[in-house]
């Protein structure tokens, strides 16, 4: 964890706007529980948190970025919400069994973990994830390694077994200029 911690704390250092929220929870956060337990994995500086934590969500953030975690939570206090952030290695300690109500994971895909983040919701319990995909006009930049990039279609098979409320992917069809591109999101719900 040491190696990707000092990655992302030099990445982090010199940002200090929280950013916007991920798409999938701006357009999807009408269908958020007025309760319950939620958590913004791999957060970064916590956008995503910090709209679960204004729709009085009980909201865990977790990151391996302590540089990050400290904006978040600045950010957090000066906005009179409560996030509780945890420096953590998403990737070698997911999300315990039926502990959430709400998981968000943005801009982040370690595949080996995918079953256990289905795991860690609670009946009723909602996934919004977004991330970059392979499909990806060239006027875009994003990762480039496609260990961390959605394939067509992953995510509606990934999460098969979850009712789906909404997902999107438009690939490279149409007018690229415009439109949804160079990523994907899905939401859904555990039975």
């Amino acid at each position: 964890m040491e190696n990707q911690s000092k990655k992302w704390n030099q990445r982090y250092s010199d940002d200090n706007g929280a950013g916007e929220p991920a798409r999938v929870l701006l357009d999807y956060s009408h269908l958020l529980p007025a309760e319950g337990i939620a958590l913004d994995l791999a957060c970064g500086l916590g956008a995503n948190a910090l709209l679960l934590a204004q729709q009085g969500l009980e909201t865990f953030a977790w990151d391996t970025s302590q540089v990050a975690l400290s904006k978040l939570q600045a950010n957090a206090t000066r906005q009179r919400l409560k996030v509780q952030t945890q420096q953590r290695d998403c990737e070698q300690l997911p999300p315990e069994p039926g502990s959430l109500d709400v998981l968000v994971v943005s801009n982040f895909l370690y595949r080996p973990i995918l079953k256990a983040l289905v795991e860690s919701l609670r009946p009723g319990g909602l996934l919004y994830y977004e991330t970059h995909s392979l499909e990806r006009p060239e006027h875009l930049t994003g990762p480039s390694n496609p260990d961390y990039l959605l394939r067509p279609g992953e995510l509606l098979d990934v999460f098969r077994q979850l009712h789906i409320h909404a997902c999107r992917e438009e690939g490279l069809a149409g007018d690229l200029q415009k439109g949804f591109r160079g990523k994907a999101y899905i939401v859904a719900r555990k039975a």
